[in-house]
């Protein structure tokens, strides 16, 4: 084997690391890494998929996604600090969502001259930071400088480790180009000297919140980041069953329970609220909204997830009478063999459950007729939802929303099978997911249903040349309201008797005209048209499916939905 540089050791490195892509957008400091990645494979090493990607926001987009569907995390290559910088969106995601990405960036080269990768052009002078890290510092669980080339294989190996530990998230590395054009002395395909931290849960902590359960009158449980991995999921949903748990979807990002659950009530916690007595609150940012969902004065609080009291978040005042530290596929599955063998009064869960199985199904009787009776405003988000829904039911299929379709009115039942943008609200996100999770798992098909300004903030050209490029074929679901539909409703909910919404005008909400974005869609030789009547909608999404299944190419639809109106507007 020829001696690698460091830039040449970086992606055999990944590889021994369990990394499967590596989603790059290259720049005048890659030379060392590019050289090293064709001297790496005309050597028959082992490597890493590298990905071309013409954005760093979808880079980091598809890392995200990617991770999603396969729980493995992957590495991004970003371009010195003006790729970091678009870069930086997708961190402050990923760290939202605790999604383990290993980022890097090159930095302009110190040296001026009389060192090999030393400063040419006038853009090494340009892109000199004082403190380049600091564009995604609050975003990463950790950051360093390459300092020497020897470093490489011991510096990749912390920041994986770190990324994948619990609570996992993402990490930063800069590169300068003089240290990767030097030789790497170490073995660039040795076994990981690290290995992530995995948190479980404390046994002692769990059977408390056992027995708090176990002899509750009145539970809830409120889950918005899924219920671990497909076992503790199926765990899950038959035990919410057996002991006639109530289950709230609050802005979850992940799907916990499938829609049709009996146990399943919705997305509103707010009635069950207000009368239970103990709360499990299931990797949660915020699990209910603090000035409309009042709490029982003693009610107890029981949080569980990789990181219960959220401490990258400054300020988050929910009780947390008690909090169980560890991984979800660890701690759920603890807690529900913990209540295994304790004393149940059958006849109040049997009456229980009765009960909760009524009321959901109330809940998506009414979602379904709200949507079915829509259709006479014209193409709605509601109708779409239950539209694709039913599209769907018969295909293995992750759907990723962004400000697009809704939760229950868009029936999902399988683990993986829904997620919605991360609480942090970095738009663009749920294109370069999709194209990121089919990438991943090539026989699951992947949806992305967005708002137009979601899927305007996605770089779409860029996403679609990445379609293409790779033969990618999600589908792509552009609901269009010409309007930024999030900030009409964010006004309408501060103030429901104001000007704005008495008049029905909503100053800096306007995204008129639309572009056409069938036509950019088929630039890149995608299958697009566009959708203006609800009646035709479920003709259009099976003839969109039929060429994904068939040609194996991405449609996109773009369906012009009626604006969200306030009452009396």
């Amino acid at each position: 084997m020829t001696d690698f540089t460091a830039g040449g050791a970086i992606f055999p490195r990944l590889k021994a690391l369990g990394v499967d892509f590596v989603f790059c957008n290259s720049g005048t400091d890659f030379p060392p890494i590019i050289e090293g990645l064709a001297q790496a494979a005309a050597e028959g090493q082992d490597l890493p998929q590298a990905i071309v990607v013409p954005h760093e926001h979808a880079a980091m987009g598809m890392a995200h996604g990617a991770y999603l569907v396969s729980g493995r995390g992957q590495a991004v290559m970003l371009h010195t600090n003006v790729g970091l910088a678009n870069g930086a969106i997708g961190a402050l995601n990923a760290a939202s969502a605790n999604v383990p990405v290993l980022m890097m960036s090159g930095r302009t080269p110190v040296t001026e001259s009389g060192r090999f990768g030393t400063r040419t052009v006038p853009i090494a002078w340009g892109q000199e930071m004082r403190d380049q890290a600091a564009l995604v510092r609050e975003a990463c669980k950790w950051e360093y400088e390459l300092r020497y080339p020897e470093q490489i294989g011991p510096v990749l190996d912390r920041a994986h480790a770190i990324a994948n530990s619990t609570p996992k998230g993402p990490v930063y590395l800069s590169l300068p180009r003089e240290v990767l054009c030097e030789a790497y002395p170490g073995d660039v395909s040795a076994p990981p000297s690290l290995a992530p931290v995995t948190g479980a849960p404390n046994l002692a902590d769990i059977a408390a919140a056992a027995q708090l359960l176990a002899a509750a009158e009145a539970p809830l449980v409120i889950a918005q980041r899924g219920a671990g991995d497909a076992a503790s999921f199926a765990a899950f949903a038959e035990w919410a069953e057996a002991w006639a748990m109530p289950v709230s979807s609050w802005w979850a990002t992940h799907l916990a329970i499938p829609t049709n659950h009996p146990c399943h009530i919705g997305a509103d916690p707010g009635p069950w609220l207000a009368e239970a007595d103990v709360v499990l609150v299931i990797d949660s940012l915020a699990p209910w909204w603090p000035d409309k969902h009042p709490l029982k004065t003693d009610a107890k609080v029981i949080h569980l997830g990789p990181d219960p009291l959220f401490s990258r978040t400054p300020i988050r005042g929910f009780p947390a009478h008690l909090a169980i530290a560890g991984e979800t596929a660890l701690a759920l599955p603890a807690l529900i063999d913990a209540m295994q063998d304790l004393p149940r009064n059958a006849a109040g869960i049997d009456g229980r459950r009765a009960r909760i199985a009524g009321e959901a199904a109330k809940i998506r009787a009414k979602a379904k007729a709200g949507a079915m009776g829509s259709k006479g405003k014209g193409l709605t988000k509601a109708w779409v939802s239950l539209c694709l829904g039913e599209a769907l039911r018969a295909r293995t299929s992750s759907v990723f929303s962004e400000l697009g379709t809704a939760l229950g009115t868009l029936e999902r039942t399988e683990h993986n099978s829904w997620f919605q943008e991360p609480h942090s609200g970095g738009l663009g996100w749920s294109f370069p997911s999709a194209l990121g999770a089919s990438l991943a798992d090539p026989a699951r098909l992947s949806v992305a249903t967005m708002g137009d300004g979601s899927y305007i903030f996605a770089n779409p050209v860029a996403c679609h040349q990445i379609a293409e490029s790779l033969g990618l074929a999600p589908l792509v679901i552009v609901l269009n309201n010409a309007e930024w539909g999030a900030v009409r409703g964010s006004v309408t909910g501060l103030y429901p008797d104001g000007q704005a919404v008495k008049s029905n005008r909503m100053p800096l909400t306007d995204l008129g005209p639309s572009p056409d974005f069938a036509a950019i869609a088929k630039a890149s030789r995608a299958w697009a048209t566009t959708v203006v009547s609800p009646d035709e909608l479920p003709k259009v999404i099976e003839a969109a499916l039929g060429v994904i299944e068939r040609e194996g190419r991405l449609a996109l639809l773009d369906v012009k939905v009626v604006p969200d109106v306030p009452p009396g507007g």
